[in-house]
């Protein structure tokens, strides 16, 4: 079976493993020239024109979907991917003013594989509209082969099986109070939240190398920090944060466009609440070292792997999202009441020069989605509702350290539905 198809199974109406990212540019867009460089770009990438079928096993399929793909006007509700509006695709995009949403399935890929196909759409588009620019060294245009590691999907009988030096063991169930009433109460509406964070680059930077720090493990101590007052303290509990972690080096396929993304959980003890950002950090920085171990990115390929033998095993498409859900590698990581994911500095190449703020929108609640462009940090602080003290605590814990920022008004992500056979 297409290991691409196995995310689809799990899909929910309030966990629905869409993500969007918005581009904000230095002037209103010219649809005509958006539409032209979106469907000369989306022939590049065929793993990413298709559309989802059922087989006669009752599994999900990705067929060739030779449909234009869906470009249009941002509307304030949530666009449907797999639907008749938008071609039946799973990619799509919207609009509005000056601002481009790239909205996606994460089924076919992470942060990682997307970026292809969306420095490659912006880059086209935006060369249409000023004149060739500088191209990113990364970059992949309509017209450029497609190299077997762009499409690897590691041979797991050719890795080592070797078993890794350690585990992290914590588990914080005051994580679970927030996610459950959200997940599960019918009458909590699936709308979600987000604010748009900006720090500029050189003062955030020289505060991480003062203390000593990366930018993941100074946020993560921050959020320890913003947590810490907006937790209650009880007995025999801890509060911890996740890092997201790509660990397709681990796998041999670090050119793939798949998702091979896991986390490194940074636990952190109630008594360390008053404690510097330097110190927090260094907690930090200790847990992505003992974590980064290449037996433990392979292992957790070896478990992705093993449920989706799972699911295809099942005889019904009912029976295959139960074990989908059962088995879900997400939902059986160590619970963290919040998440910071940053993949690091992106070469926009001449783009940048036209590029006003770059936002990832996802799931997740307290989760930090955090993109660099040269001159500033745009960070998506995501809550599943609309209390605001988790925001003004983080920004309190800013205005502490004396790091500059400015930060948005509650917008909602509208993350796009999927609609499935």
């Amino acid at each position: 079976m297409n290991p691409d198809t196995h995310l689809l199974y799990e899909y929910m109406n309030k966990l629905p493993y869409t993500v969007r990212m918005k581009t904000r540019l230095d002037a209103p867009v010219d649809t005509a020239l958006l539409n032209e460089a979106a469907q000369e770009t989306i022939a590049r990438f065929p793993y990413f024109s298709v559309r989802v079928g059922l087989d006669v096993n009752q599994s999900y399929t990705l067929d060739h979907n030779d449909k234009p793909l869906a470009v249009l006007p941002e509307r304030d509700e949530r666009l449907v991917l797999g639907s008749d509006e938008v071609n039946g695709r799973l990619f799509a995009i919207t609009y509005r003013n000056d601002c481009i949403w790239f909205n996606f399935a994460h089924a076919l890929c992470g942060a990682y594989g997307a970026l292809f196909w969306i420095k490659a759409t912006l880059y086209l588009y935006l060369c249409k509209v000023y004149g060739p620019l500088d191209a990113p060294e990364d970059i992949r245009l309509p017209g450029t082969d497609i190299p077997s590691e762009e499409l690897a999907y590691p041979d797991e009988s050719t890795l080592p099986h070797d078993e890794p030096t350690s585990h992290y063991e914590g588990d914080c169930n005051l994580a679970m109070p927030r996610s459950l009433k959200y997940l599960f109460n019918p009458f909590v509406k699936d709308d979600n939240y987000y604010y748009q964070f900006e720090i500029p680059t050189k003062p955030f930077m020289d505060y991480v190398k003062k203390v000593d720090g990366t930018p993941n493990t100074v946020l993560t101590a921050m959020m320890f920090k913003m947590a810490s007052r907006y937790f209650k303290e009880k007995k025999d509990t801890h509060l911890s944060g996740r890092i997201a972690a790509d660990y397709r080096a681990d796998l041999g396929a670090s050119a793939s466009y798949r998702d091979f993304v896991r986390f490194i959980h940074v636990r952190y003890e109630w008594s360390m609440k008053d404690d510097s950002i330097e110190e927090l950090s260094k907690i930090g920085r200790r847990a992505i070292a003992e974590q980064k171990q290449p037996e433990l990115g392979r292992e957790r390929f070896f478990k992705i792997n093993k449920v989706h033998r799972g699911i295809d095993e099942q005889l019904t498409l009912k029976k295959k999202k139960r074990f989908a859900l059962s088995n879900s590698t997400f939902r059986s990581d160590p619970r963290d009441p919040w998440t910071v994911s940053y993949v690091g500095k992106v070469d926009w190449g001449g783009m940048e020069q036209h590029m006003r703020d770059v936002y990832t929108i996802s799931d997740g609640d307290l989760m930090l989605e955090v993109n660099a462009l040269k001159d500033h940090f745009d960070i998506a602080f995501q809550v599943f509702n609309k209390d605001e003290r988790p925001l003004n605590l983080f920004c309190e814990v800013l205005d502490e350290e004396g790091i500059p920022y400015t930060v948005s008004e509650r917008l909602t992500r509208y993350l796009p539905k999927i609609q499935l056979p």
